[in-house]
């Protein structure tokens, strides 16, 4: 979108160019006299035709692309040994242990106890909220009624 050279422009504005200046400087576009009077020009300029003039010889930056996230957004790093490493030797010192083959099972079995409630909770949790977007569908319209959802229990 090409703005009109008329438009005044802001002290942020100006701030932007003679930063992109110093840029340029930096990668050796400029010699010192010729930043020193394109500041001048840019720090006095009232419009953006002044600004663009100070900038009309200076390639425009080069857009900087984000990097991407290779996995999920938030990396958590935990500290200090890893959790396998230590599992390995509790369930090495359980089985060693006079007796440690029945404390090892009795933990396998909890586990698995565990396993069987979490999945059918999860069951019967799933079944209801089937239940209920079945019950607050709106034929013919084609969407939930969403506000209804704390009443429908």
């Amino acid at each position: 979108m090409a703005m009109d050279d008329r438009i005044r422009t802001s002290d942020a504005d100006r701030e932007r160019v003679t930063t992109r200046l110093r840029d340029h400087f930096a990668e050796g576009r400029l010699t010192r006299e010729e930043l020193d009077e394109r500041v001048t020009a840019a720090l006095s300029a009232r419009t953006f035709g002044e600004l663009r003039r100070v900038l009309a010889d200076l390639p425009e930056p080069a857009p900087v692309l984000a990097p991407r996230a290779a996995g999920p957004g938030l990396v958590v790093r935990r500290r200090g040994p890893g959790i396998l490493p230590l599992a390995a030797l509790l369930l090495l010192a359980v089985i060693l242990l006079p007796g440690g083959g029945w404390v090892f099972l009795a933990f396998l079995q909890m586990l698995l106890v565990f396993a069987l409630v979490v999945g059918l909770g999860t069951a019967f949790a799933a079944h209801r909220f089937r239940r209920r977007m079945h019950r607050h569908w709106q034929p013919g319209q084609g969407y939930y009624r969403y506000w209804d959802w704390p009443r429908g229990f």
